[in-house]
């Protein structure tokens, strides 16, 4: 049975004066179940707080928009890391880790963060599971007094009154004048990547760049399973069709900008066809092929694969699979003559993932087939 591909917002899933938690679900996205995939959104007004929380799954976090601060407790660590975190920031969190993240009261912008991750291990296939450690939805909210009491060596009554203090659940705007701890520049090592000012692994002149998250460059990636990058293309650019061919998918959210994807299934079938836009996500099927095109705007987007050093082979330019291939196999395979074969296999010489318009395309630009 077909499984629909169309790119979709997010949903609201809770939140207040302090920001809000959006979630996408499998119902709309049938994909991210397919794939054991989840995906959410965090928004925080300017003092907004999300409370400390675990997930059931691994994730990438990778900051959209604002700056802020984010607490980090790494499984069986004796201290936090306190990260100052701004936009284009990718931070690898693995299983156990419990986070809080903070948007400063003096912020001008909202922090908006968004996290993709491996659900196959968690409760819901396609959706993550968030444990709330305080609040009113708090994990100590379901233990007795008694065992709370227990545990923190306090008295029933002090353990009631701690377990209830915070009636919000999940995201609070902190009062004026309540402080947070400050971030500490070492803890930022192997914990964070900016995007936007790392080494590029790819940067085509009028085409458009690439940075590749992996092992090498944030060492956590391996723990979490997963790779990730940061693609941006210049307008009317166009993004080569290739296919992961390490058996992963490819989770994409469209950062900003516009444009147009096509992806290609088994027996030549085109499976999506569409436009997408800023705050889309969509996912693309093991080993189909996957080609964009910008609109005049450009476009950017974040994806995760479900890999940590991902390997993708490319169906055009100098780097394709067709430059590698014997003229005489080429010939017979699309049934073609020589000079045909010739003209072919002379484009794209100079050409790597990316391709910019030129004249011959230029009357195509803007137009959707």
């Amino acid at each position: 049975m077909a499984v629909d591909l169309t790119p979709r917002q997010p949903a609201k899933a809770y939140g207040g004066d302090g920001g809000a938690y959006y979630e996408w679900s499998p119902a709309e996205l049938p994909m991210l179940g397919v794939a054991s995939i989840g995906a959410a959104k965090l928004s925080l007004a300017a003092g907004g707080m999300s409370l400390p929380s675990y997930s059931d799954s691994a994730k990438v976090a990778y900051v959209l928009q604002g700056k802020g601060t984010v607490g980090i407790v790494l499984p069986e660590a004796t201290k936090e890391k306190v990260v100052a975190v701004k936009e284009g920031d990718a931070l690898a969190l693995p299983f156990g880790v419990v986070t809080w993240w903070h948007n400063t009261p003096e912020s001008a912008t909202e922090l908006v963060v968004l996290f993709l991750g491996d659900t196959s291990k968690g409760h819901r296939p396609g959706q993550f599971t968030n444990f709330q450690l305080t609040g009113a939805s708090g994990i100590f909210t379901g233990f007795s007094t008694e065992f709370v009491g227990r545990a923190w060596d306090l008295k029933e009554d002090d353990a009631a009154k701690l377990v209830s203090s915070q009636p919000a659940s999940g995201i609070v705007k902190l009062t004026a004048g309540q402080k947070l701890p400050v971030p500490v520049d070492a803890d930022r090592k192997d914990m964070a990547l900016n995007c936007l000012e790392a080494k590029l692994d790819v940067d085509i002149p009028n085409g458009g760049r690439v940075v590749v998250l992996n092992t090498a460059n944030l060492p956590l990636v391996k723990e979490v399973g997963l790779g990730a990058d940061l693609v941006r293309i210049d307008a009317h650019s166009m993004c080569s069709p290739g296919f992961s061919c390490d058996s992963a998918y490819q989770v994409t959210y469209i950062v900003r900008g516009s444009g147009r994807v096509q992806v290609v299934g088994p027996d030549g079938k085109r499976v999506l066809e569409t436009r997408i836009e800023g705050g889309s996500l969509f996912i693309v099927p093991r080993f189909h092929v996957v080609s964009k095109i910008a609109d005049a705007s450009g476009m950017e987007w974040f994806s995760i694969i479900t890999t940590p050093n991902p390997i993708f082979s490319h169906l055009a330019g100098k780097t394709s699979v067709w430059k590698a291939i014997s003229p005489e196999v080429l010939e017979a395979s699309f049934n073609t003559t020589p000079e045909m074969e010739k003209l072919f296999r002379s484009k794209r010489l100079d050409s790597e993932i990316f391709f910019a318009p030129n004249r011959s395309h230029s009357s195509r630009i803007g137009w959707l087939p």
